[in-house]
């Protein structure tokens, strides 16, 4: 089930929705990160209501596992002149299973103008990239993301993984909230230099977004995740994600939790 389908059957509430998360969503016994946030996002734009401005940050905490019935509320913090603050809490049975807070702003005049973020060197282009097997990707992965690997192979273990994402169902689907989706599809940075089957869990994850209005070529995001530090179970991550025309959209940090 695509996300638009989802969200259009889900179940009103005064500050938010209620549904249940479809076994195509999941990541073990949770919900992936990305679909996690996006229904965070999703619960701040209704509230927020008409005229919200584009989403420029958010902040995500992973607290528990989230799946079966799921209550997604929100709560305006502040509304300013140019920007608006939303926190909002997905709920299960369980209790509390995510936390987040969005930032929408329009653009203001400024002098200042610093945007080098260039691809990595020796980027292959989306169409000539290979496809990544699914044999081994977290369930949710086949049904609902195309990868293809965006550098060459490299028999060097290093903490960075660099794929080609797209969306298979994108159709309707609010460019900023594509970008949620998508953002967290990488495991981490540190996955190359792990033991085969080392559980890993996301904590907490950090995006900003570059522009007002991310846009690319036939769906294709390259993201790039990088481990900068991993020490008592902890790791400290990277996020970088360009259009296909090697445009920066959006940069983030995430702390994952390695169990092994």
């Amino acid at each position: 089930m695509g996300f638009c389908t989802l969200m259009a059957g889900a179940e009103s509430r005064d500050d938010g929705f209620a549904l249940t998360v479809p076994d195509t969503w999941y990541q073990g016994r949770t919900a992936y990160g990305g679909f996690s946030a996006a229904l965070a996002m999703e619960t701040a734009r209704i509230v927020g209501g008409a005229g919200l401005a584009p989403l420029r940050s958010a902040q995500v905490s992973f607290v528990g596992p989230l799946s079966g019935a799921v209550e997604a509320r929100a709560r305006v913090l502040r509304r300013g002149k140019n920007a608006t603050w939303i926190s909002a809490e997905l709920t299960t049975e369980a209790g509390v299973a995510t936390t987040a807070s969005f930032v929408f702003m329009g653009p203001v005049e400024s002098a200042l103008h610093l945007n080098d973020r260039p691809m990595p060197a020796g980027v292959i282009p989306a169409e000539q990239a290979q496809p990544f097997a699914m044999r081994n990707s977290p369930s949710f992965m086949p049904y609902h993301f195309d990868v293809r690997f965006a550098l060459p192979r490299s028999e060097e273990k290093r903490p960075e993984l660099c794929w080609w994402v797209r969306l298979k169902d994108r159709v309707a689907l609010d460019p900023m909230v594509e970008i949620v989706l998508v953002g967290d599809a990488l495991p981490p940075g540190v996955l190359p230099l792990l033991n085969p089957g080392v559980p890993v869990s996301s904590m907490t994850w950090l995006i900003n977004l570059l522009t007002p209005a991310p846009a690319t070529r036939d769906g294709w995001w390259l993201l790039r995740v990088g481990g900068d530090y991993a020490e008592n179970g902890c790791s400290s991550e990277v996020l970088e994600i360009w259009n296909a025309d090697g445009e920066p959209i959006a940069t983030g940090m995430q702390a994952v939790a390695l169990f092994g």
